[in-house]
């Protein structure tokens, strides 16, 4: 990791955590033939795709295309004007908020920019939820640890955000996010607005969950460095940090999806991406 962390293990083993999905559980997420409007003015159209147990979808395109609406669909943060959306198998396009609210527990979500709140300690942001879910104190103090343990963080556990870099804010935005061990975690553009160096620190966090824990996502980005470092890297547990792949190998639960006004115009592998002949994706490529 780049940036200032605690001498904790990198990898604690979480306490209660979910056990992964099994694959043969049935999409994590699917889509079929949805479609949402603003104003009267399509924002997206007819999308059909599914993310599989352990299955790391990246969401690619440039602004305005529809991704960050896409991904609050996921969790039923916005609702479709027409189609189906089933999250861990059942459908949610029409589903009760109150039924819904306990299944979007069980997804974690990283927003953009990280949204922490400024009047909060670390502590406080991390453990939100747990919070207003009344949970002890005594547990929420030891959860909160683990999680910034995870992210590196765990000496910030009395900070506010302010005296925070950006990229430590994002870090503890990811802690939020795995606070209640998700089965799903859905990340809106986690490197946006970071250099470089901090960026790669994000996504090695997020390749961490993916092949630790094997948590299925979904990530939004425009940032094809943070895309293809996902694709052709994996974290490695005893060393403690990601490892390049064999040259030619690429990490094959990490899938591209790709947006152009609004329609889902690419689903499949890099070595499909790389190589397909749409010229929106080819420009968006070089």
């Amino acid at each position: 990791m780049s940036e200032t962390s605690s001498n904790a293990s990198p990898n604690p083993a979480p306490s209660g955590r979910h056990p992964a999905l099994p694959a043969d559980a049935g999409p994590v997420v699917a889509f079929s033939n949805v479609s949402i409007a603003f104003d009267g003015k399509p924002v997206l159209q007819e999308i059909s795709f599914s993310l599989a147990p352990g299955e790391t979808r990246i969401l690619l395109g440039p602004a305005g295309v529809g991704k960050s609406v896409l991904l609050k669909l996921v969790n039923g943060l916005v609702r479709p004007d027409q189609g189906s959306i089933q999250l861990f198998g059942q459908e949610i396009a029409d589903m009760r908020e109150e039924t819904l609210f306990a299944l979007r527990t069980r997804a974690g979500m990283v927003f953009q920019e990280g949204a922490l709140f400024d009047s909060l300690s670390v502590r406080d942001n991390v453990a939100y939820q747990l919070i207003a879910e009344r949970v002890r104190d005594d547990e929420i103090d030891a959860r909160v640890h683990e999680a910034l343990q995870f992210v590196e963080l765990d000496d910030t556990f009395a900070l506010f955000p302010s005296s925070l870099s950006g990229g430590m804010r994002r870090r503890v935005a990811i802690a939020r996010a795995l606070i209640h061990q998700p089965e799903l975690i859905l990340y809106d553009s986690p490197t946006g607005g970071l250099d470089p160096v901090t960026s790669t620190t994000i996504i090695e966090l997020v390749m961490k969950e993916r092949d630790v824990y094997h948590t299925p996502s979904i990530l939004v980005t425009h940032r094809l460095q943070d895309a293809f470092t996902l694709c052709t890297h994996q974290f490695d547990e005893d060393q403690g940090h990601m490892v390049t792949l064999p040259q030619g190998v690429t990490n094959p639960n990490t899938t591209f999806l790709m947006l152009e006004d609004g329609r889902l115009i690419f689903d499949g592998s890099l070595h499909n991406l790389l190589h397909t002949d749409n010229k929106f994706v080819r420009e968006f490529l070089e």
